[in-house]
């Protein structure tokens, strides 16, 4: 008689949500996977990527490009974080796959200001077009994620594994 399948994913744990957290609090950017209503085909994007002084995680985005209007169609989103170090397999080196919903911060919310100033304390660079009219925040709120450790390292985390830290 065959053998079921051996399930790969390990129980969430403290080990888990912390790796994960750890990939989100020093990720500065991501690949972000989008819905296209125009074509109806899915589009990824590479994104700067930082956390609000609150821990939840933020992008600042041109309203010029295709993924801030797919957005503003449709909030749900894929965000990928974590990279390979410059040795190994990159397969074997931590990386978090996000299912998340998209909260537009615009100029005329009042935590806009405190973005802007936190933003620019750890994105300096972000200067030279974060004051440009076209230029908006985003929250993204993780709802669940896959997080892969390395090999044999896989977690399923729901949305309260990942919530900002206290």
């Amino acid at each position: 008689m065959p053998q079921p399948p051996i399930n790969p994913i390990r129980p969430t744990s403290d080990e888990a949500r912390a790796l994960a957290h750890g990939l989100i609090a020093t990720a500065t950017f991501g690949a972000l996977a989008v819905n296209d209503g125009t074509t109806g085909f899915p589009s990824v994007t590479r994104i700067a990527i930082g956390t609000a002084p609150s821990g939840e995680i933020l992008t600042l985005v041109s309203g010029l490009a295709a993924h801030t209007g797919a957005l503003l169609t449709d909030p749900r989103a894929g965000l990928l974080l974590g990279e390979p170090k410059e040795k190994g397999d990159p397969l074997t080196h931590p990386r978090l796959s996000l299912r998340v919903m998209a909260d537009q911060i615009t100029r005329d919310d009042s935590r806009f200001e405190m973005l802007r100033t936190h933003w620019l304390e750890t994105h300096p660079k972000s200067k030279l077009y974060i004051d440009l009219p076209d230029f908006t925040f985003f929250v993204l709120r993780p709802q669940s994620g896959a997080l892969n450790g390395g090999f044999g390292r896989a977690w399923q985390l729901g949305a309260s594994d990942l919530m900002p830290l206290d």
